[in-house]
């Protein structure tokens, strides 16, 4: 089966990034599975991946299980072995630039500084589209990692599954580019 989509969502695999803001592709990526009632994820490709329909369409969920800074080999193996056009591709990442659960999406553009992008940047190119997820930004550069490796505040977590699910409603749209 050729896949039409190909939905990734960038994170750090283990039980302790779990709920970081770092993570908030993965978080995107299970809400996804759950709405629109993909089967449960298999190991392959180094990531966890899952096949159903959106709105009609074939997609493939992916969560790579390599660390960030690798994640452009897991999205490289599945584009090359279901042959998915680059511009097929949305990635799901958190934005320190955008204000707290604010989105963006944009076709192509830099990194931002973001590894997992960089990754993806270098094994596969730079013209897929990107959901960005805002995480606010913790004020000086010298936080960065440790912010963006910290949990959601305890504010945050009671309206993330809103916006999570909310996002996930507008996947149709997204993925016809409106």
């Amino acid at each position: 089966m050729c896949f039409m989509y190909l939905v990734v969502g960038l994170g750090n695999p283990g039980n302790e990034y779990l709920l970081n803001r770092h993570n908030f592709g993965f978080m995107m990526i299970d809400t996804l599975r759950q709405h629109y009632d993909f089967p449960d994820y298999k190991e392959k490709f180094s990531g966890v991946i899952s096949q159903g329909k959106i709105d009609g369409k074939a997609c493939m969920l992916l969560k790579p299980t390599t660390f960030m800074n690798l994640s452009g080999q897991a999205v490289q193996k599945v584009m090359q072995f279901y042959k998915i056009a680059i511009e097929n591709v949305y990635v799901f990442h958190d934005d320190l630039d955008i204000d707290p659960f604010k989105i963006k999406f944009k076709m192509g553009g830099g990194s931002g500084g973001h590894n997992g992008l960089k990754s993806i940047d270098q094994q596969c190119g730079k013209e897929y589209w990107r959901i960005r997820l805002g995480i606010g930004h913790p004020g000086e550069k010298n936080l960065v990692s440790a912010y963006v490796l910290s949990n959601f505040s305890k504010d945050e977590m009671k309206e993330l599954p809103f916006l999570l699910h909310t996002l996930a409603q507008k996947i149709p749209g997204i993925l016809k580019k409106e």
